[in-house]
């Protein structure tokens, strides 16, 4: 078996970077995202990116360091509303933006990992969404078609993963993260905590290592907060 273990994330993406490619980049507002991957592109300066990723950071984090770098050129996104950046690049024409439903992109990822090339979903029936796209009735209901996704390279962020790349998430980051690692030609993992082969609970690895081809423990997380919401402490509320 090839040693899938690689110090960081520059010599994790060695040789798997060009121009014009789609990339797939995990994780869910600014819960489990990619960080040092992130960084390691924004230093490769590969441009003319198509990024599959359910929201494109914030301004200065996440994908939106690319967003600053003019790295990417299409969005293949749910929701973006975090990033001023963006806003003003989608307006002034400079980033192509393919919006979805956030369950169909979830399920066009899903798809494009399982080989499966169209699905139908109730979803956008109607509206914008389903513009352009085949509209066929099943038992007297209405769906339309969606494409699967794939992409050149997938980038996952997970917390614990093994030498084999078997991987398991941490509650928010499974949401996008998983099914992205099984929808790249390549996939390349950053983990908090890289463990010998054996000593993750088989009966709980929520993505098995056949999908995975590089893995590497990342250098630093932040972990930002995107937007903090609090509340008065219950001594406070009461005076």
């Amino acid at each position: 078996m090839a040693d899938k273990v690689r110090k960081n994330a520059l010599e994790a993406l060695d040789g798997l970077l060009f121009d014009g490619m789609t990339i797939m980049a995990g994780g869910f507002g600014l819960c489990g995202i990619p960080e040092n991957l992130i960084a390691a592109i924004r230093e490769s300066g590969v441009k003319d990116l198509t990024v599959v990723s359910n929201n494109c950071g914030v301004d200065g984090f996440g994908l939106g360091i690319l967003l600053e770098n003019r790295q990417i050129k299409k969005m293949i996104s749910s929701y973006v509303g975090e990033n001023k950046l963006f806003e003003q690049l989608y307006l002034s024409g400079e980033l192509e933006l393919e919006f979805n439903p956030q369950g169909t992109l979830a399920e066009r990822i899903r798809a494009g990992g399982a080989g499966i090339p169209a699905f139908f979903t109730k979803t956008g029936v109607g509206t914008l969404v389903a513009e352009g796209k085949e509209v066929r009735e099943f038992d007297g209901e209405r769906y339309v078609m969606e494409m699967g996704l794939t992409a050149d390279l997938s980038i996952v962020k997970a917390h614990t993963g093994d030498a084999e790349g078997n991987l398991v998430f941490r509650k928010t980051a499974r949401n996008f993260n998983p099914m992205m690692a099984t929808a790249g030609k390549a996939t390349v993992v950053e983990v908090e905590v890289l463990v010998a082969n054996g000593q993750l609970d088989k009966d709980n690895i929520h993505t098995p290592g056949i999908f995975v081809d590089r893995i590497f423990k990342g250098a630093v997380f932040e972990k930002r907060i995107e937007r903090v919401t609090t509340r008065p402490r219950e001594e406070k509320a009461t005076a």
